[in-house]
């Protein structure tokens, strides 16, 4: 196991320290340690930003101590004021359940099968009112919750009681995994450190217990972009939600100022891998093989051997000399439905007809690039004599990839 100080400073290196209570470097030297996250159910998925709290827990493991994961089933039924200008909307109880139980298995993909994930549902709906303001309430002066960020944001434009009290709920937590789980440590997003805190001291007034609280940074790109959001929307850990072709792309568009610090972050890979990977960057920055590590590595991690998929029909968009024989029928529905696609007559006749419209050109403009050689199909080029294409051309009599140039690749399926 690793020492308080080294451990903590492994993480700094890696990104993952804005800041901690005193004494956190001591603790974690007197022995193992049990950590927890929490991770919001108020989405059907996990996103981008949640693994970097997953990675915390895994380098926690890393350094020889035990880690839990909570779901929020409970806290997820009052809704989390911090980063938020309005009330949330209340999800159902059905609705919570559900999310709960999707997380958890996204959580054991990321953080392995032995990963213990919690539902804080388990003591915060058996809680009664009376006890709660008894046994936690009096514990916090109100004006000291007032100074809270996440509260002090949402005085103008106003908070309910409801989330109000959100902070004294998660403090309750902490205070039920110290007591019953052994839990020392709270691990969060710099938003959270009012809350965790929160639980720290809840722990030290009720029970004169010592708890400790680490928060990782905001992450946002070199471009200022908060990490993991897109034109579309949010990159999920969902395969409906973010396909595993879109996830891997997200990872391998990212820019060449960003790539160090995300290796950091969302892998494990050694230092010296990454130092030499960068080398590599500065070498060849068109091979990108900073970002084709990072989103190989951050892919598997998320989907498993989909991974292999997302690169193959990634390598098959963007290489125009890669066979797309090569790819299954699996990762041709994979391509079908992360690039433009349409039905294509088994007769193949009008062929014009059809390739404009499939790259949504007129028919001159596609007689044009015909004829100058700037279409094929399956790697060949297409002659300007071609009237039809249709089984026969096809891969494995289904699949019809058009390139248009290099880079406008459309896929065809022949309709059954």
């Amino acid at each position: 196991m690793t020492t308080g100080s080294s451990l903590l400073d492994a993480l700094r290196a890696r990104g993952l320290v804005y800041q901690h209570t005193e004494g956190l470097a001591e603790h974690l030297a007197r022995g193992p340690a049990t950590a927890y996250c929490g991770f919001d159910p108020t989405a059907a998925s996990l996103h981008v930003g949640n693994l970097v709290p997953a990675m915390g827990l895994l380098r926690l493991i890393e350094g020889g101590h035990t880690v839990i994961a909570v779901a929020g089933g409970g806290t997820a039924l009052i809704g989390d004021p911090g980063g938020k200008s309005a009330e949330r909307p209340l999800l159902s109880l059905d609705e919570v359940a559900a999310n709960c139980q999707a997380i958890a298995s996204q959580l054991s993909r990321v953080l392995g099968a032995d990963i213990r994930v919690i539902d804080n549902a388990t003591w915060l709906k058996p809680l009664g009112a009376i006890a709660f303001l008894r046994d936690v309430g009096k514990h916090f002066p109100v004006n000291q919750m007032l100074a809270k960020d996440t509260v002090k944001s949402r005085l103008e434009t106003g908070i309910s009681y409801t989330e109000f009290s959100y902070m004294l709920l998660q403090a309750y937590d902490f205070l039920q995994l110290y007591q019953h789980h052994g839990v020392s440590l709270q691990i969060g997003g710099s938003d959270q450190w009012g809350n965790i805190t929160a639980g720290v001291e809840l722990i030290r007034r009720s029970v004169a217990g010592e708890a400790h609280a680490l928060t990782y940074p905001l992450i946002t790109t070199a471009s200022g972009k908060k990490l993991g959001k897109t034109e579309s929307g949010a990159v999920w850990l969902d395969a409906k939600l973010t396909s595993p072709y879109a996830f891997y792309q997200y990872w391998v568009n990212t820019e060449d100022a960003d790539a160090g610090r995300l290796l950091r972050l969302f892998t494990l890979l050694p230092e010296e891998e990454i130092a030499g990977l960068l080398a590599q960057q500065e070498r060849e920055p068109g091979a990108r093989p900073a970002q084709r590590a990072l989103a190989a590595d951050v892919t598997r991690r998320v989907h498993g051997a989909l991974v292999d998929s997302a690169i193959a029909v990634s390598e098959t968009v963007f290489d125009p000399d890669r066979d797309p024989a090569k790819l299954s029928d699996d990762e041709f529905a994979m391509l079908r439905d992360n690039i433009p696609s349409a039905s294509w007559p088994q007769d193949g006749a009008a062929f014009l007809d059809n390739v404009a419209a499939l790259f949504g050109v007129s028919k001159g403009e596609m007689r044009r690039v015909i004829g100058q050689g700037g279409l094929s199909l399956n790697r060949d080029r297409v002659a300007a004599d071609r009237t039809s294409i249709g089984a026969s051309e096809a891969i494995r009599g289904r699949w019809l990839l058009f390139r248009k140039g290099k880079r406008d690749v459309r896929l065809a399926e022949l309709a059954s």
